[in-house]
């Protein structure tokens, strides 16, 4: 099975080839730049060095969230739109599930963390051990204030392992609440890699069809919220 992962749910751009064997090829960059403008060119590049056309691919995996709103809907939607045209399966993957696998063997809990400001992460706890070739779910996703999180870990017992980007920021005050149990992933393993996205949806993940899949924001958009609040309003 030929598959093309797709990951921009974050600043951070990546997407990924691989059949039953190997992986074909990846491509990653981790710079502010528009996604939108950037994926379907990377894309066709990527197909292109590999020696694959459109229609060898047999499925697709997205990350579908949570992370950065415009980031998820550039991503999804993208994937949505060639799953449909090619008609193969898609396989939607937590964005904080791939995070986790760069945690992938660490004998305890592996907690991602993606900033969601006003001091709130996305995040979600796996076990780094499950015996698997994928981590092993312990804590849905969720949005959540940062000291709340840290509670929730602190009664859990457990050594825990930082991954993402978003963490650096947050090491003094997670040292502070864990103490030694608190370690941190290498800057090298702080950004998804593309390819266990495919890994994810093979062991763990769910074919859709193209129209059912939809992005997890975990919590509504600010305009959405807005607007929520103004049909409130007028009906009142």
């Amino acid at each position: 099975m030929k598959m093309l992962a797709i990951d921009t749910s974050t600043h951070v751009l990546g997407i990924a080839l691989a059949d039953e064997q190997k992986i074909l090829g990846e491509y990653t960059t981790n710079i502010k730049k528009n996604h939108s403008v950037r994926l379907m060119p990377a894309v066709e590049s990527l197909m292109k060095e590999s020696g694959l056309a459109p229609d060898d691919l047999d499925a697709i995996a997205v990350t579908t969230g949570p992370g950065s709103y415009t980031g998820v809907r550039i991503g999804v939607t993208t994937a949505k739109s060639m799953a449909w045209a090619l008609n193969i399966p898609l396989y939607p993957v937590s964005t904080l599930q791939v995070f986790a696998q760069n945690g992938l063997g660490f004998p305890g809990l592996v907690s991602p963390l993606i900033d969601a400001r006003r001091n709130q992460v996305y995040t979600a706890a796996f076990s780094g051990s499950s015996g698997e070739n994928a981590v092993a779910r312990q804590i849905k996703d969720q949005i959540i204030l940062l000291p709340d999180w840290l509670e929730t870990l602190e009664q859990m017992e457990k050594q825990i392992l930082f991954v993402g980007e978003d963490t650096a920021s947050r090491q003094e005050l997670i040292q502070e609440r864990l103490g030694s149990r608190a370690a941190f992933a290498d800057w090298t393993a702080q950004t998804i890699r593309p390819a266990e996205i495919i890994r994810v949806a093979r062991i763990a993940g769910k074919a859709m069809d193209a129209h059912a899949v939809v992005p997890e924001y975990a919590q509504l958009a600010e305009a959405e919220k807005n607007w929520q609040k103004a049909q409130s309003g007028r009906s009142e």
